[in-house]
């Protein structure tokens, strides 16, 4: 199986494809063992992004990630549709003062991360996710950028 890219409806283009899919796999092993089984990652504009948040999750406003896992309990690997509004993420990347680059790699990863089993609904998992993005930011920068 394997890692995936498109684009709904836009033509945003993610750069160094190889290097994300191999640091992906590593953050899978790294979080619980699990190998990739097929992960795709979605790139759509934020009207696209904002109607399916309202017809998948109930939320009407426009947020940067919808992770859908299709994972199995139990069988050691990791599948979904990682749908991200790549212009929501660029417009964060202005408010917290960071490039649209590393934003985008912080929400690719977040993706993962929720799919491994990490949450980010409470004050205590959304700071153990952030700690694990920054944490997996840097293993991108030293080995595979």
């Amino acid at each position: 199986m394997d890692i995936n890219y498109y684009c709904e409806q836009c033509n945003y283009r993610l750069t160094q494809k190889r290097a994300i899919r191999a640091w992906l796999r590593e953050v899978a092993l790294s979080e619980g063992g699990y190998t990739i089984g097929e992960i795709n990652y979605i790139f759509c504009p934020s009207d696209v992004h904002r109607k399916m948040n309202i017809n998948f999750v109930g939320h009407d406003y426009f947020t940067d990630i919808i992770t859908f896992d299709y994972s199995e309990l139990g069988e050691g690997y990791i599948s979904g549709d990682i749908y991200i509004d790549y212009q929501t993420v660029a417009d964060n990347a202005k408010i917290y003062k960071t490039t649209s680059r590393l934003e985008m790699l912080r929400v690719v990863v977040h993706g993962v991360l929720h799919l491994c089993g990490q949450g980010d609904k409470t004050p205590e998992t959304e700071a153990q996710m952030h700690a694990k993005e920054d944490k997996y930011l840097a293993l991108f920068h030293k080995n595979f950028e």
